[in-house]
């Protein structure tokens, strides 16, 4: 997914900020000794955090099913994750610098939603679209500052640039047959004797207060689909009626 996602991203920078330019566009750690070595403009897009979105996560299973509606697998849903870019300009100006980050601004509000289709690879799989966030405000575990000091370098202007991606759980579970008819319901005394649902007779008194059970015939409830006209499951009832002791 992660590489899917720095195809994606190129493409966008590629069609909508640099236009047929020949801006080289890398996915280095824009380091001290890597900075030395630009000699050509450069837009860098460097991945530096990977995090799930817990807000978008579901954990239930989802039934994949066929154009008829039977279910043919079982399967978790897609889990999305966020991956944060750090987007640099490098030229000989700053003028020039801030007239590439002008550009890329511009390409990824553009493209805050991708929908599946135009993904490529295995984005497109999973159904879900993608989000492209750019300079949202900073939280306190995540400072550009931070990053610029771990990576050696001194602080400049910079994008950060947040995609929302889903990746597909090829995990199955197992699920039973189709079910194509309900339960059937039946209702009987303890004789096994039956009458007509409905037509209950009161059982003769026993000891302690208590009826016999009285047969009642068995109700059915066929609920056979138009292509099957087999019962589904037979479930027998059986009460005992109990007289008021006052």
């Amino acid at each position: 997914m992660i590489h899917d996602v720095d195809q994606l991203l190129e493409r966008l920078v590629r069609r909508d900020a640099l236009n047929g330019s020949n801006v080289e566009l890398l996915f280095d750690a824009p380091t001290k000794d890597w900075v030395a070595r630009r000699n050509a403009p450069t837009v860098d897009l460097y991945l530096y955090d990977i995090r799930e979105d817990l807000q978008r996560r579901f954990t239930v299973w989802e039934d994949a099913r066929e154009d008829g509606g039977k279910v043919h697998d079982r399967a978790l849903p897609p889990r999305r994750f966020k991956l944060a870019y750090l987007v640099t300009a490098w030229t000989q100006r700053p003028e020039d610098e801030h007239r590439l980050l002008s550009a890329l601004l511009s390409c990824f509000l553009r493209n805050a939603m991708l929908e599946p289709g135009d993904l490529g690879g295995s984005l497109d799989e999973t159904g879900m679209p993608v989000y492209i966030d750019v300079g949202l405000p900073g939280g306190q575990d995540r400072s550009l500052a931070d990053i610029w000091s771990a990576l050696g370098g001194e602080l400049k202007p910079a994008l950060d640039v947040i995609v929302t991606a889903p990746v597909a759980i090829r995990r199955s579970a197992p699920f039973g047959p189709p079910v194509l008819a309900g339960p059937t319901i039946g209702l009987s005394g303890d004789d096994g004797t039956q009458e007509t649902a409905g037509g209950g007779r009161r059982g003769k008194r026993g000891r302690g207060g208590t009826d016999v059970p009285e047969p009642v015939a068995e109700e059915t409830v066929p609920r056979a689909t138009a292509d099957t006209a087999q019962p589904g499951l037979t479930l027998r009832m059986r009460s005992v009626r109990r007289r008021d002791s006052r």
